[in-house]
């Protein structure tokens, strides 16, 4: 027997330990508490991080301080940078094959379509940074020498309760949307199942995305969502992951401050999504301007 194989024999597995992402950085949570994740048939996965109150506050300062610089980029890098994401999945797509299966209860062969289908989802928002604009936004006809203008603008600093039983697709087809049109987000990952998101943030990290456009708690969906959905500076809430009843204690929670509010509902995450998801987090810009006019004849341009 060569040394490699008694070497093999004798190491221990190295088990991945699950962190959040928060401002590009992966901590532990500050609570240092964990909880256990099992599969479809309860068989143990990992610990995942037990996010806190103050984990959740960390995760809007990294958000806030990332907005100035992901808005004002353009269009065009943002796509370039959802492509990335796209490329880096695609990389590392075996493992989120395994996770997502046993997240989800699902065959390999299923489970690698809706990975397909997630990496896809990235390439298909990215298509969409520099043409929303052109959809939303544009000239206005009034009856006066003016110019008026409209175009849309990012709401702000967005929390996004992800599906909690489509761990992967459905997280993605939540978060891509938001960052696409120039906001940033905290996400509360599936409950049960939030290993895929953690791992998402891994891609993240290498995607040239900036630090705290994206960040990703994983935890208790009604701890982490009450201080967030009453937070002053975050500036709306997607309750896709929400059950009814939680859903109407954070909508309440969020009027303190005129949050703009996503209500759940049914969505096949495997069809192709419209934009009511890219429209849901845009503000609108008008912006009037005389024209002047050209010569005595009073005409104007």
């Amino acid at each position: 027997m060569s040394a490699v194989e008694k070497s093999e024999q004798r190491r221990l597995g190295v088990f991945k330990t699950y962190k959040l992402y928060v401002g590009g950085k992966f901590p532990r949570s500050e609570s240092g508490r964990v909880y256990e994740v099992t599969d479809s048939k309860g068989k143990w996965l990992a610990n995942a991080p037990l996010s806190s109150r103050k984990d959740a506050r960390d995760a809007v300062v990294a958000a806030r301080k990332a907005f100035g610089g992901w808005s004002g980029a353009t269009a065009y890098n943002r796509g370039q940078i959802l492509y990335r994401i796209a490329e880096m999945l695609e990389g590392r797509k075996d493992q989120f094959v395994r996770e997502v299966a046993d997240a989800e209860g699902l065959s390999k062969s299923k489970a690698a379509a809706v990975v397909d289908a997630a990496i896809d989802r990235w390439v298909w928002y990215a298509g969409w940074t520099d043409k929303i604009a052109q959809v939303v936004g544009g000239g206005n006809p009034v009856a006066g020498p003016f110019f008026n203008l409209s175009s849309p603008e990012p709401t702000g600093v967005v929390v996004v309760l992800a599906p909690q039983e489509s761990s992967f697709l459905g997280l993605v087809s939540v978060i891509a949307p938001v960052i696409a049109t120039g906001n940033t987000v905290i996400v509360i990952a599936s409950e049960r199942s939030p290993l895929p998101a953690l791992s998402l943030g891994e891609v993240l990290a290498t995607s040239d995305l900036p630090g705290g456009v994206v960040n990703v708690l994983s935890g208790r969906t009604a701890e982490i969502a009450a201080p967030l959905a009453a937070h002053q500076d975050v500036n709306a809430i997607d309750l896709a992951g929400a059950d009814e009843v939680l859903a109407k204690e954070l909508e309440i929670a969020a009027a303190d401050n005129l949050k703009r509010v996503v209500r759940p509902q049914a969505v096949d995450y495997s069809e192709t999504p419209g934009i009511e998801r890219l429209t849901a987090f845009l503000e609108t810009k008008t912006v009037w301007h005389p024209t002047g006019s050209l010569g005595a004849s009073g005409s104007s341009y």
